[in-house]
């Protein structure tokens, strides 16, 4: 055996041998330091160990069957979830393109060419026609030798952005069906505060009615009768205001459902739900249920991963051409004599390109520093949402319930003042206060529930929806 018959396949062997040398950093996770407990859920409610957040459909916590219709049609339909889905397509597709990079390469080519050459042309050989024609049918092969990582490392890094992307897709569902529940929530209690204030409005004439006719039997002065027709018509006005905010929740409402707002007309319900019981867990859990998180922790291993990229960009490209092929000068191209070929291996290094390969490693290494610095934001951003709902649930429950008995005694004063009236005892100013009053604390006490049943939302949300880091597609196809 000559020496060039196997000199390559020496090199070839040396190569495959030295494959794996991967040249990214050791990846681990950053320390991120996590309580033990919520500290707002210790004075909220007991804490619970076990895993207690609803899972998958976590909206059917609220027993509503038109919030149910609602958030499964979102999907479907919501623009912004259509536009993250076909993100998610193009991260995978993009993996899926490193990957490539792991096979060897097959071409085939060919050509049939009719050339002439200058009878001038510099050392042609006498004889030679001027006119040939020149046809070839070849397959080229080539194959890199990962001997660095630099491929696997593109491909994990691929994988992994895919991954993040797909957490983020989840992260913007989570938030969607989030968003759609708080509008709804929003609009119901609008609907029982309008329903209030239609009844108000009917009270609050028939006091103005009774001041009119006392004014006309000269029982009450005219500053009654103005401050009767004044109440009536602020409570007028408030329903008014009442019924647009209404109108802009809908409006909301339908566009997450990607239809127009003239399309949707959602009738009006005037009891709210009493919010469902929730169990916060451990903050522990939290790192394997919130999407946010995901993400931030696939795009460090991304970063990670592409640091040993740009590292092999320093060390040689080795590669295994061939090329196989006929060709003639007619078309008899399918003999023996007719065939060539060409095979060996190929190296190439970089040796000078001002300080590029360098540059590369740098930048590097600071998206690396940026997306750990990104996670333990994530983290600590997670960990405060959750205190603040919990906060908000465990304040806004007692204060609804404060509310309530205040709303309770405002009313019973407003029909004591309104008797005292009716019989002289008081002033009518006796009963636009006590009026005053029992509107103010019914509807605070309305926007309480309301605002319990969106505080409810946002901790859900806060806590993943039920989603985990199992849920992220593996991508290892």
């Amino acid at each position: 055996m000559s020496p060039s018959s196997w000199r390559w396949p020496s090199v070839a062997a040396v190569a495959a041998a030295l494959g794996g040398c991967d040249l990214a950093p050791h990846y681990h996770v950053p320390t991120v330091t996590v309580p033990v407990s919520y500290q707002e859920a210790a004075a909220w409610t007991r804490a619970e160990p076990a895993d207690t957040a609803p899972r998958g459909d976590w909206w059917t916590v609220f027993g509503d069957p038109t919030l149910d219709r609602l958030e499964n049609s979102l999907e479907g339909a919501n623009p912004q979830i259509a536009g993250a889905i076909a993100v998610f397509d193009r991260a995978r597709a993009v993996a899926e393109e490193a990957e490539a990079g792991l096979f060897p390469q097959l071409s085939v080519g060919g050509q049939i060419t009719t050339n002439r050459q200058s009878a001038r042309r510099p050392r042609r050989r006498p004889g030679q026609p001027n006119q040939y024609m020149d046809n070839v049918l070849d397959t080229a092969a080539t194959y890199e030798f990962d001997v660095w990582d630099r491929i696997a490392n593109s491909v994990r890094a691929g994988r992994a952005a895919a991954q993040a992307t797909a957490a983020d897709l989840a992260t913007l569902q989570l938030s969607l069906h989030a968003e759609l529940a708080s509008d709804y929530f929003a609009l119901r209690g609008l609907d029982a505060t309008i329903d209030y204030l239609r009844r108000t409005v009917a009270t609050f004439q028939q006091a103005a009615d009774i001041t009119q006719n006392r004014y006309a039997g000269k029982i009450a002065s005219g500053i009654d009768v103005s401050r009767a027709t004044n109440q009536l018509e602020a409570a007028k006005a408030e329903l008014s205001d009442a019924q647009d905010r209404r109108a802009l929740e809908m409006h909301a409402i339908a566009i997450l459902e990607g239809v127009p707002p003239s399309e949707l007309n959602l009738a009006p319900v005037t009891q709210l739900p009493e919010p469902p019981a929730m169990s916060a867990g451990l903050p522990a859990t939290l790192l394997e249920r919130r999407p946010d998180i995901a993400s931030a922790e696939r795009q460090m291993f991304a970063a990670n991963a592409e640091i040993g990229v740009t590292r092999a960009a320093f060390y040689p490209n080795i590669s295994l051409n061939a090329i196989l092929g006929l060709q003639d000068t007619g078309f008899n191209l399918f003999t023996a004599r007719d065939s060539f070929w060409t095979v060996g291996p190929g190296v190439a290094l970089p040796l000078f390109e001002g300080g590029l390969r360098t540059a590369e490693l740098q930048a590097a290494y600071a998206a690396w520093h940026y997306t750990v610095a990104n996670y333990r934001g994530t983290v600590l951003d997670a960990l405060g949402e959750v205190e603040d709902d919990l906060a908000d649930l465990r304040w806004l429950g007692q204060e609804e319930q404060e509310q309530a008995k205040a709303a309770q005694a405002a009313d019973q004063a407003m029909q004591m003042s309104m008797s005292l009236y009716q019989n002289g005892a008081v002033s009518y100013l006796e009963v636009v206060t006590a009026q005053t009053a029992a509107l103010q604390a019914e509807t605070a006490a309305l926007d309480l529930r309301a605002r319990r049943l969106e505080a409810t939302v946002a901790l859900i949300r806060a806590l993943g929806g039920g989603w985990t880091r199992a849920d992220l597609p593996k991508l290892t196809g």
